[in-house]
This record gives C-alpha cells, sequence and structure tokens, in this order.
C-alpha cells in the first residue's frame, strides 16, 4: 500500500506531527508506525478508522481509492 504510505507521511506532515508523537495519540510504537510510513507493515482496519478519524478524512482516500 504505498499510496497510504505517501498519504499517512504527508497528513502528518501537514500537522506538523512528530513521527513519536503521532505514534503516542494512536497509541502505538513509535517502530510501529514508522513501519506505515515506510510500507513495511499494514494497520488494521481499526488503526486505519482511528487514523482517518483523526484526520478528518476517510478510509478509502487513505487507500488511494478517493482522492481528497
Amino acid at each position: 500500500m504505498k499510496i497510504f504510505a505517501e498519504r499517512l507521511r504527508k497528513l502528518r506532515e501537514e500537522k506538523s506531527l512528530s513521527i513519536r508523537r503521532f505514534a503516542s495519540i494512536l497509541g502505538i510504537a513509535g517502530a510501529s508506525y514508522i513501519r506505515y510510513e515506510n510500507n513495511t507493515s499494514e494497520p488494521t482496519q481499526e488503526m486505519l478508522i482511528k487514523i482517518a478519524r483523526y484526520f478528518d478524512v476517510t478510509v478509502g482516500y487513505l487507500l488511494g481509492e478517493e482522492d481528497y
């Protein structure tokens, strides 16, 4: 899910959030979050929803199924 990793990084940076801070907001370890942005791990459905709600976007947007 390369598009997910790219959009996730972009959204995080737009909010000026550090990786550590955003991982804390999500309730996960920084290393786990880094794997999302590096496209080496995929979040669970629950985590996708949590991320989408935080950034006020749809899961479809995060997954590249629709534009912002």
